[in-house]
C-alpha cells in the first residue's frame, strides 16, 4: 500500500502550524475514512492516535509524521484523558500541525468535546473532521441498520458507563422507555447489570439483541441472541470488547440484510 493516495481536485483545507485537527477514523474498515482525514494524514507534522484506529489508515500518513498512541483500554494501563489533552496543547504551542485521530467519530463517545474544550482554553485553533461512528457504520457492517420503517421512528446511543466507569448511575427506566432501539457503546464490562435493568424496566425476555465486535474489520465476529439470554451467550461465545451491542426489533432485519453473508457467495 502506498504512502499517499492523490486527491481529487478540490479546495483542500490547509493545515497550518499550531492548529489541532480532531478527526474521526470511522468504525475500522479503512475506507470508511473520510477525504478530509486523508487530507489531514497527509499534512500532518505529529498523529495522536488512538487504540481502535486502523494501522491501514496510518499508513496513508505523511511518511515525516511522528506517530504518538494514545490509546484507553478499559481494564489496562492507559493515557489519561487529562493528560492527553494537555499533550495536544503543548504540541501545538510548538508549532507542530497537530493530528488527533480517533476511532468512530470524535463528538460520539470520543472525548473529542473534552480536548476541544482543552484547546480553547488555551487559545489553540482547531478543525473538527466528522467520522463514521461505531454504532451506525459498525452495525451497518453487520446488517443491522439503526431505523427502518416498520421497526422503530426511534433510536437511543447510550454509553454502557459513567465518567466514574460504571452503569448504575444511569437511568434505565428512562432509556429503555425512550426509544425502541437502543446501541450500546462500551458496555460489555457491565452488561450484566445492564441486561438485568433492561428487563426490570420492563423489555421482554426474547426482544432480539446483537453484539458486534471488531466492527467492520476483518476479524468482525457478531452474535445474534435475546435479552433474556445474552449474558450466558456472550460468555458462551467469548465475546469480548471492544463492541457495540443493539438492543431493539431491528436486529431481527439482519437475517434477510446481511450484506457480507450475501458478498461472500457470490
Amino acid at each position: 500500500m502506498k504512502n499517499t493516495i492523490p486527491l481529487p481536485p478540490l479546495d483542500w483545507p490547509e493545515f497550518l502550524p499550531g492548529w489541532v485537527w480532531l478527526c474521526g477514523a470511522g468504525p475500522g474498515d479503512a475506507g470508511l475514512l473520510t477525504l478530509h482525514g486523508l487530507n489531514a494524514l497527509q499534512q500532518a507534522d505529529v498523529i495522536v492516535y488512538d487504540a481502535l484506529v486502523n494501522e491501514e489508515i496510518l499508513a496513508w500518513a505523511n511518511p515525516q509524521a511522528e506517530k504518538i498512541y494514545a490509546g484507553k483500554c478499559g481494564g489496562k494501563i492507559s493515557a489519561k484523558q487529562v493528560d492527553i489533552s494537555q499533550q495536544l496543547v503543548e504540541l501545538a504551542q510548538s508549532g507542530k500541525r497537530v493530528l488527533r485521530l480517533k476511532g468512530g467519530d470524535p463528538f460520539v463517545f470520543g472525548r473529542g468535546g473534552e480536548e476541544a474544550q482543552a484547546l480553547v482554553a488555551q487559545g489553540i485553533a482547531f478543525r473538527i473532521i466528522p467520522g463514521i461512528s461505531a454504532g451506525i457504520g459498525g452495525l451497518a457492517y453487520a446488517g443491522i441498520p439503526v431505523t427502518h420503517g416498520a421497526a422503530n421512528q426511534s433510536v437511543t446511543f447510550v454509553s454502557g458507563h459513567d465518567r466514574k466507569g460504571q452503569a448504575s448511575a444511569l437511568n434505565w427506566q428512562a432509556i429503555s422507555d425512550g426509544a425502541a432501539v437502543l446501541v450500546l457503546y462500551m458496555a460489555m464490562k457491565h452488561i450484566a447489570r445492564i441486561s438485568r435493568a433492561l428487563l426490570d424496566a420492563g423489555r421482554p425476555e426474547g426482544e432480539p439483541v446483537a453484539v458486534v465486535s471488531g466492527a467492520s474489520t476483518p476479524d468482525q465476529r457478531v452474535l445474534e441472541t435475546t435479552l433474556g439470554a445474552l449474558v450466558k451467550d456472550i460468555e458462551t461465545a467469548a465475546m469480548a470488547a471492544p463492541a457495540i451491542i443493539c438492543v431493539g426489533p431491528v436486529v431481527n432485519l439482519r437475517q434477510t440484510l446481511d450484506w457480507q453473508a450475501i458478498v461472500a457467495k457470490a
